[in-house]
């Protein structure tokens, strides 16, 4: 195991990506910090932790802009021992007979594809050295009795449980270590095309009487990135505050 250690996040701009940079910063001797539109919370973490940070643009709806971020990485051999894979399109609300193909591609671009991608060139240098660990960010949607209307994202969700588990299964002889947090709703950005209802309904099921923090998720991902988890593969934990089903 190397004592100065890469991480690589995608949708690192977004709150759980910036709270989960500055809280294990001094872990690692480079970030790559991946965004899509704006990079001004990554210039911030820059400014407090310097040349460590090393923010990185990509459209994972494209193809090429997502092969082009790989080769970057590569050509700057900036393998990554840890991988945090957080991108995703923000939730809406419509019926599955509304939901277009493209609404389904989308998140298969974004969120699937993009991971996809990125292990099949980097796991091969995380297998080599026999050390790695990667997190996938899913949903507590996939513990229970899912919402309606949220076709796509729940279905582009369970697809990315099955390649963690894939990945667990096929890489732990390599000590690589795949696992994946669930949290319940959070009160983020992501959440700013979904309507008020939605977001109250889910406060008011939930035991806590309140949607779950991002400084509650991130402990989880940190543990699934230290050296205490390093014989855990395979696992969803969730975040839920006692939430089980979401019948909204």
């Amino acid at each position: 195991m190397k004592d100065k250690k890469i991480l690589l996040v995608t949708g690192a701009s977004s709150e759980v990506g910036t709270l989960l940079i500055r809280q294990t910063a001094d872990n690692y001797e480079k970030i790559i910090a991946h965004y899509r539109n704006t990079d001004e919370p990554l210039l911030q973490l820059k400014a407090q932790f310097g040349d460590r940070i090393i923010p990185l643009q990509a459209d994972f709806s494209d193809f090429d802009s997502t092969q082009k971020f790989i080769a970057f990485v590569k050509e700057k051999e900036l393998y990554p021992d840890h991988i945090v894979h957080l991108s995703a399109n923000k939730a809406h609300n419509l019926q599955f007979h509304k939901q277009t193909w493209d609404n389904y591609q989308s998140e298969i671009d974004v969120s699937l594809r993009s991971i996809t991608m990125i292990c099949q060139q980097l796991i091969p240098h995380m297998a080599k050295q026999k050390y790695g660990k990667i997190v996938f960010m899913l949903s507590a949607y996939l513990l229970g009795v899912p919402p309606k209307f949220q076709g796509p994202y729940i279905t582009i969700k369970y697809a990315l449980l099955g390649l963690m588990r894939n990945l667990a299964a096929e890489y732990a002889s390599k000590r690589i270590m795949v696992n994946a947090v669930s949290p319940d709703m959070m009160e983020t950005k992501f959440l700013s095309e979904l309507p008020d209802l939605v977001k109250e309904q889910s406060a008011k099921n939930n035991p806590l009487g309140r949607n779950i923090l991002v400084e509650e998720v991130v402990p989880s991902i940190e543990y699934l990135l230290s050296d205490a988890s390093n014989v855990i593969t395979g696992q969803n934990i969730g975040v839920t505050g006692g939430e089980i089903s979401h019948k909204y």
